[in-house]
């Protein structure tokens, strides 16, 4: 069988179309070989390893997010449909290194992972945070898996910052946000998964000063994604047609799993195509 490396990108609530591409290697009944992810890409990723289906993970949103057709009344009275907002912890301080602390968040993910180092994984798996003093990559591949977790996903000034081994630690898509360029060498199919999407936004309409922060950011993100992509081709891109849909747009969750649908019967295709073709005997060579 042929070892499968798959990197999944960061982009906050983008990243329920992640989903589809796990759901197919749940019907194909076939297991990466190997898992990087950056941010939210880390967070599934993570929980992918672990064990858990995609339908597991499903599940898990469902029980955390309200459907987007309930009214207010019913939001008022199902009392389920403030578990999101009760992961929400604010940093209340005078000076706030963050909006959120996430540690609340971080004790829900450790009950659905149940597992607490990266040994534990059933999948080798690799999350990127970025160091933020120092300007570089981090890359966590061992050890406490949840703090590496809440540093690849600490986006500035809305999570606060993870403080280990001396290094101020904040989210990976800094530096690296489709870390395919991180999978084993010895994978002999290599796919990345970048969910950053696009807008429809009329391009001479001047930015608001939410706009102009998160999307300064996805510029950077884009521009460092076709640079690594030139730099490590792989043998599948999936680029999810993602439109109009921010970082922190969560409850359109639904939305944005039914908009990932859309690449995954030509995911699925590519992916049989591949693992059906004989493995040419030089393949040995790609991990040189």
């Amino acid at each position: 069988m042929k070892k499968i490396g798959l990197a999944l990108g960061g982009g906050g609530a983008k990243g329920f179309a992640h989903i589809p591409i796990l759901e197919v290697f749940d019907e194909l009944g076939i297991k990466p070989y190997c898992i990087t992810g950056t941010s939210i890409g880390a967070i599934l990723g993570a929980l992918y390893a672990s064990g858990r289906s995609a339908a597991d993970i499903v599940a898990m949103i469902e029980e955390l997010l309200v459907p987007h057709n309930n009214s207010f009344k019913d939001i008022i009275r199902n009392k389920d449909a403030f578990k999101f907002l009760e992961l929400i912890d604010p940093h209340f301080s005078f000076k706030p290194k963050g909006l959120i602390k996430g540690e609340k968040f971080l004790g829900f993910l450790y009950e659905q992972l149940e597992v607490s180092t990266f040994k534990e994984l059933k999948i080798p798996f690799k999350a990127v945070a970025t160091d933020f003093w120092r300007r570089k990559q981090v890359v966590f591949d061992s050890g406490d898996l949840l703090p590496a977790l809440r540093a690849s996903m600490a986006i500035p000034y809305i999570f606060t910052p993870v403080v280990l081994d001396g290094c101020v630690l904040v989210d990976g898509g800094l530096v690296n946000n489709v870390p395919h360029d991180l999978l084993s060498p010895k994978c002999d199919v290599r796919i990345a998964v970048d969910i950053m999407g696009d807008h429809s936004t009329p391009i001479d309409k001047p930015p608001s000063p939410m706009e102009a922060i998160f999307h300064t950011y996805q510029v950077m993100m884009e521009a460092m994604a076709q640079e690594k992509r030139t730099c490590h081709p792989v043998d599948i891109y999936v680029r999810p047609p993602l439109m109009d849909v921010d970082t922190l747009d969560f409850h359109k969750a639904d939305e944005i799993y039914r908009q990932g649908l859309a690449t995954k019967d030509n995911f699925k295709r590519q992916l049989e195509r591949i693992l059906s073709q004989k493995m040419p005997r030089m393949a040995w060579l790609r991990g040189k």
